[in-house]
């Protein structure tokens, strides 16, 4: 397929035109999630009974199973996308992972037999600070690049370029602002991270933008913190849909900015029904769950402005599980929202 062709693809598939007093109108480009709960629902009950009969084992075609179905599921300016890992990588991933954090419990576990000095006991308690604090970062950069590098859009590949070293000294840094502040810092700490992970990830040799600045949150932050008791703690819905607005309002790519319509109110209903489904059936609705969070999250997200990618040319780049299998023995998602 030529460039031009994917183009003209994308000005045809634009649903809307949107344009400012005194200016010409630009494209909206919208997302859209196709799939439905009693699909997923099959794949889920498939991948379970497979996951019990092997001991485990499949969980990891299992994920791939279900992550293909979703990204399938999923739209762009009329195109879907792909998601090209294996359960083989993931299976290699996880044994890595395993064996690099198992090496940390043990190592920290072994010193203390080596004698019987107390201060042999805060030695080992250091080492498995210190080394789980290194491997949380490397386990966020490690999802990021084989996550991205196994979604594509119309045959090109995300890619994800960040060094591990770089965004260690970020998150270490952001960490110990965190607790000097006694937590006041963690939304420029968090804004920071987003800036990072967003400016390193591009679309074939195409790079996203962010421009936001934590300390525009700082202010919400402080107050939900102060109400968080009063609320029973539903005010956090409130700052987490501003939080997602303002991190998406202020990420680009190329010409054309990212907009997010969630409102508390609708995040609030999206939770609370999700939880009464997970809930009432045991957790057979999870699927169910899992495509309503899909919908809502990609219906009120739109990009809007010219996006020309005649010049966007394919840049695939190797990237291991390893830290994406990381990230999962922590639950941690590298890029939430």
């Amino acid at each position: 397929m030529k460039m031009g062709t994917i183009t003209d693809g994308i000005t045809k598939n634009s649903s809307e035109l949107e344009s400012s007093p005194g200016t010409a109108p630009f494209p909206i480009h919208r997302l859209a999630f196709h799939g439905s709960g009693e699909d997923l629902f099959d794949i889920f009950i498939i991948n379970l009974l497979k996951t019990i009969v092997t001991f485990g084992i499949y969980s990891f075609w299992a994920k791939v199973r279900t992550r293909q179905y979703l990204w399938s599921q999923s739209e762009f300016a009329g195109d879907r996308f792909g998601f090209h890992g294996t359960g083989r990588e993931l299976f290699i991933g996880w044994f890595k992972a395993a064996v690099l954090f198992g090496g940390l419990v043990a190592l920290t576990n072994l010193l203390p037999f080596l004698s019987d000095e107390p201060w042999l006991d805060v030695v080992s308690q250091l080492i498995f600070l210190g080394g789980f604090m290194a491997l949380i970062p490397l386990a966020i950069i490690g999802s990021m690049r084989y996550r991205l590098s196994r979604t594509s859009w119309r045959g090109i590949r995300f890619t994800f370029r960040g060094r591990y070293q770089p965004f260690l000294r970020l998150w270490v840094r952001g960490l110990f602002l965190t607790g000097l502040s006694l937590g006041l810092y963690y939304p420029v700490y968090r804004t920071n991270t987003r800036r990072f992970l967003v400016e390193h990830t591009f679309f074939g040799s195409a790079p996203f933008r962010f421009n936001g600045n934590g300390g525009d949150l700082l202010v919400r932050f402080a107050l939900t913190l102060l109400l968080t008791i009063p609320t029973l703690g539903l005010i956090w819905v409130w700052y987490a849909a501003h939080q997602r607005r303002y991190y998406w309002d202020h990420t680009s790519f190329a010409a054309a900015r990212f907009h997010s319509t969630v409102t508390a109110g609708s995040l609030l209903g999206l939770y609370a029904v999700n939880l009464a489904l997970i809930v009432i059936s045991l957790g057979l609705a999870l699927p169910w769950a899992t495509v309503r969070t899909k919908r809502y999250d990609l219906e009120h997200l739109v990009l809007r402005g010219p996006v020309d990618l005649n010049h966007i040319t394919q840049q695939a780049q190797t990237a291991t599980p390893v830290g994406e299998e990381l990230a999962d023995l922590f639950n941690m998602d590298a890029l939430p929202g």
